[in-house]
């Protein structure tokens, strides 16, 4: 059997990669701009953190069993904590966040956690 982290790492980075295609596809179709927004940071810290929570998970599957639901609550919570750290307020510096603001961080967010949580519970049916 291969590892869940190695196999969850390529695809998050595929996935990620094909989303921030599909992304900046649609915002050249709708003629608006392409690297606005923080976007290649967002899907980057996106990508990187839920690596990390994975990674960070995967380690302590052993010692910390019955916790890794916890666990994963708190990489969520570091993950919001990014975004109001790094990215809110340069969202927030006109006193509005827009729709291309909004969807440059959230679509990455949303489909990484889609994916962390898929792959997350079919490891944790795994384990004994």
């Amino acid at each position: 059997m291969s590892n869940p982290f190695s196999s969850f790492t390529i695809k998050a980075i595929v996935l990620l990669l094909i989303v921030f295609g599909i992304h900046l596809t649609v915002l050249n179709i709708l003629d608006y701009p392409l690297f606005n927004d923080r976007i290649i940071g967002s899907y980057i810290a996106n990508l990187f953190l839920i690596i990390a929570v994975f990674g960070i998970l995967y380690a302590l599957r052993k010692k910390y069993k019955s916790q890794l639901g916890f666990l994963f609550l708190v990489g969520s919570a570091l993950k919001f904590a990014i975004f109001f750290i790094f990215f809110y307020p340069f969202y927030k510096l006109d006193n509005h966040i827009s729709r291309l603001e909004f969807a440059a961080f959230f679509i990455p967010y949303a489909v990484g956690l889609i994916l962390e949580t898929i792959s997350l519970s079919k490891w944790l049916n795994t384990m004994d």
